[in-house]
């Protein structure tokens, strides 16, 4: 195992001097100190000394904790609180991925340790690697902003991972039984539209249409590949000197085996193009800076780069969107229960039939 030794302070001195990523954990998502502490000691390097635990403030479902000791530094990922759909937030498939997939594909950070037991933290959890870097969202960071065409670089470095995580043999990895490739987009959509018909707070007709349109549209696809299912700019973290380089891609809990396709939908769902409606172009989902690539140019990065037909496209747009509203519906039903009070959720009902409009604009292009 390689781990972080803040001793050596030559090593680490920049680190130390970034801004904190870290926040103080949330009142309402602490985790049980004292029981963690005691779990771990001894199973994990370092883990003998004092335990203090910070969260990363990123992220809209599973919560994601900074646990630090004296010279050691590890990061525990569990699902978020209250009742989770069927098969979604899976610990132990992120866990499993993770612990095997990081030996020929370095940006999938190492998993170390999986509990299932809820009684310590009150979900199943598991620990991994700590990276560092940059996690790029709203805005610009500080150090790209005297790059030249730092958005173009970030956005070729994203398709350019994107590739090279298809590309993995996952048979090797021995991780064939990861997912059912036959029928993996019919089941995309029966699946997302039955979260929404669970989640949802309102009947929104454009929903309905959006779905009946996917069906009718259903592609044929032969290809197979390890399918991260949820890519997107934030889940990648950055060099912190260098927009051409990622070192992690983060949040592997619906990683399954399907088609590819799918992948280059979800990051162009959540990616603002110049003339998007004002949902998109004012959202918070990434920044504005005028080098990045519009998402024309990055699906035919992606096709240039693996050699993929990218002729139906469309539909993987739309399914990006449809699943959008699946998990904005999903979030947003567990903040009206109190499930959770984290004010960002706050407008997300407003959001949903804005989305589904738009996904209807992009379906009859």
């Amino acid at each position: 195992m390689k781990f972080i030794n803040w001793q050596q302070q030559d090593k680490f001195s920049k680190l130390m001097s970034q801004k904190p990523d870290t926040i103080p954990v949330r009142p309402e998502e602490t985790l049980n100190q004292e029981k963690l502490s005691g779990y771990l000691k001894g199973k994990l390097e370092g883990t003998n000394t004092p335990l203090n635990i910070r969260q990363f403030p990123g992220g809209k479902a599973n919560l994601t904790y900074h646990l630090s000791y004296k010279n050691y530094e590890y990061v525990l990922r569990r699902p978020p609180l209250g009742p989770v759909a069927l098969g979604a937030h899976d610990m132990s498939r992120e866990y499993s991925v993770l612990s095997t997939l990081h030996q020929t594909f370095t940006l999938a950070p190492k998993a170390y340790l999986y509990e299932e037991d809820p009684s310590i933290i009150g979900a199943p959890f598991f620990i991994m690697e700590r990276k560092h870097g940059l996690v790029i969202r709203t805005e610009m960071p500080n150090e790209f902003s005297n790059i030249s065409s730092a958005g173009e670089k970030i956005s070729l470095a994203l398709v350019d991972a994107l590739v090279e995580l298809h590309k993995v043999n996952y048979s090797e990895l021995g991780l064939d039984e990861l997912g059912k490739p036959e029928g993996f987009i019919r089941r995309q959509v029966e699946g997302w539209y039955k979260r929404w018909c669970d989640a949802k707070h309102q009947d929104i007709s454009d929903v309905e249409t959006l779905y009946d349109w996917l069906i009718s549209n259903l592609p044929k696809s032969g290809q197979t590949s390890l399918v991260h299912n949820d890519y997107k700019l934030d889940n990648c973290m950055f060099s912190f000197n260098d927009p051409n380089q990622l070192v992690a891609i983060f949040d592997w809990d619906m990683c399954t085996l399907g088609d590819p396709l799918s992948d280059l939908g979800s990051l162009l769902c959540y990616w603002i193009d110049p003339g998007d409606p004002p949902l998109f172009a004012n959202s918070l989902i990434m920044p504005k800076d005028k080098s990045f690539l519009s998402r024309r140019q990055l699906m035919q990065r992606y096709a240039e780069k693996s050699g993929t037909d990218t002729k139906q496209i469309t539909f993987y747009h739309v399914l990006g969107l449809f699943r959008l509203i699946g998990i904005i519906a999903q979030i947003y039903i567990r903040f009206l229960k109190g499930q959770t009070k984290d004010k960002r959720f706050a407008k997300f009902g407003e959001a949903i039939p804005l989305i589904a409009r738009f996904a209807l604009g992009i379906s009859n292009k």
